[in-house]
């Protein structure tokens, strides 16, 4: 029998959204982006970009976030400047959560979707 190793342990994201169209422009203006609608599975999908044969993609479907702060936290990959993209997150109807934190693969910062 072959033995599968996966090339990423993290391959898949789903974010639950109860207003699809509005999470769609959220995240569109936020990463300046282009989700694509994929209506294909029993629920339709926003799908994130992702780079071919990364190992690592999302959507957004209509589902019920969790409440308050119980959630996952998930990164995404904003075009820089990142203060910029933080601007980007208040002018959309987000909350930006945390000041700008350095670590040493980057800089990132903690934000809630509207």
């Amino acid at each position: 029998m072959t033995k599968h190793t996966p090339a990423n342990v993290a391959v898949w994201f789903e974010i639950p959204v109860t207003d699809m169209g509005r999470a769609k422009a959220f995240y569109n203006a936020v990463l300046q982006t282009e989700l694509r609608d994929d209506n294909t599975g029993p629920n339709p999908m926003a799908i994130f970009p992702a780079a071919e044969n990364s190992g690592v993609a999302g959507h957004l479907y209509p589902g019920k976030p969790a409440a308050g702060d119980s959630g996952n936290t998930i990164h995404l990959a904003a075009p820089d400047p990142l203060e910029e993209a933080l601007a980007r997150v208040s002018e959309n109807g987000g909350t930006v959560l945390s000041d700008v934190i350095t670590i040493p693969a980057g800089r990132f910062a903690y934000c809630r979707d509207p």
